[in-house]
């Protein structure tokens, strides 16, 4: 970690919450300030993101409810060729909060 204090970067996306959580805890061990020095965003929106210091910037995703996506699923795999065009698949939502 002691690379990141040299490096130009002032922000970094993570896949997913829990290596956001992570990659704060290790900065924050190397002295590394979040979010005055680097900035950081996760992606699924957990719970725990929010009670952590400085609370996780995160992006919330919805999918379709489960019956919807096994019936595009199996319109898929049973009809086969391209997919039919039915709107927004995955909504998702920046959830800003104090880690950017």
């Amino acid at each position: 970690m002691a690379g990141w204090a040299s490096r130009s970067s002032t922000s970094t996306a993570c896949s997913n919450d829990e290596y956001a959580m992570l990659l704060m805890r290790a900065l924050q061990d190397a002295g590394v300030p979040v979010p005055e020095r680097i900035a950081l965003v996760g992606a699924d929106d957990l719970l725990l993101g929010r009670l952590l210091r400085p609370r996780l910037s995160t992006v919330h995703m919805s999918l379709p409810p489960g019956d919807e996506l096994a019936d595009l699923v199996d319109r898929l795999v049973t009809v086969g060729g391209p997919a039919p065009v039915t709107g927004n698949l995955l909504e998702v939502t920046l959830v800003p909060r104090d880690s950017s």
